[in-house]
């Protein structure tokens, strides 16, 4: 796994570096400016971004709208000390495919990383209550809402609900028996569909309604 890592901490930078390679993981670079980080992502291509929130000049969040208008398409994970809602949601929206703090134990945060190679987004555990309840009360409103799962193919539906058990791109197309490329297209669907934009606000969508209850 190559690993890009972006904080400005220079301190914190070079102890994560060396704890993620101890652990076996490439770190091609670290740098402490969100600009810098952009291009050497353009021109190495690593497998996975790892993003401060809290920086001078171009915060996070800013850095990583820029990186997916450029089109940059592999995992942005946010390593942040920041556990507001707020901010976790408006990251994952803006296509961020993890959130960890940096308080976790540097065992989670290898096992995230791996997980997130994989295909899964993760969320710190103790944010997936906050993110469910942001989700819960977006648009709050006295006319009936518009039901946001009812353009979803049969298909679509059973991909929505296997991503609510935590279930990898990979692990889908084995168990469905259809290619990554099918289930890549179906869940990107989905996210459209539902307008969200990450695969974790679409589970929790569906965990939040018992969706996958009604159709098991």
């Amino acid at each position: 796994m190559r690993v890009l890592l972006i904080d400005d901490h220079a301190l914190f930078r070079s102890g994560l570096e060396t704890l993620l390679e101890r652990h076996g993981i490439d770190v091609v670079a670290a740098v402490g400016n969100g600009m810098e980080g952009k291009v050497l992502a353009q021109r190495l291509e690593p497998d996975i971004i790892l993003l401060d929130m809290r920086m001078p000049e171009m915060n996070g969040l800013e850095v990583l709208r820029s990186m997916r208008e450029a089109e940059l398409i592999m995992p942005i994970v946010m390593l942040t000390t920041s556990n507001e809602e707020r901010d976790l949601v408006e990251c994952l929206r803006s296509g961020a495919q993890g959130y960890l703090l940096k308080d976790m134990e540097p065992a989670d945060l290898v096992s995230a990383l791996r997980e997130i190679s994989e295909g899964k987004t993760v969320v710190a555990p103790e944010l997936t209550g906050a993110l469910a309840r942001a989700i819960q009360g977006d648009g709050s409103d006295d006319r009936p809402a518009a039901n946001p799962f009812a353009d979803l193919t049969p298909r679509e539906l059973e991909i929505l609900c296997l991503l609510a058990e935590g279930q990898s791109n990979k692990v889908i197309a084995r168990n469905l028996g259809i290619s990554d490329g099918t289930v890549k297209l179906h869940v990107k669907a989905v996210l459209r569909k539902l307008d969200v934009h990450s695969r974790v606000e679409a589970a929790v969508m569906a965990v939040e309604k018992n969706l996958c209850l009604k159709n098991s």
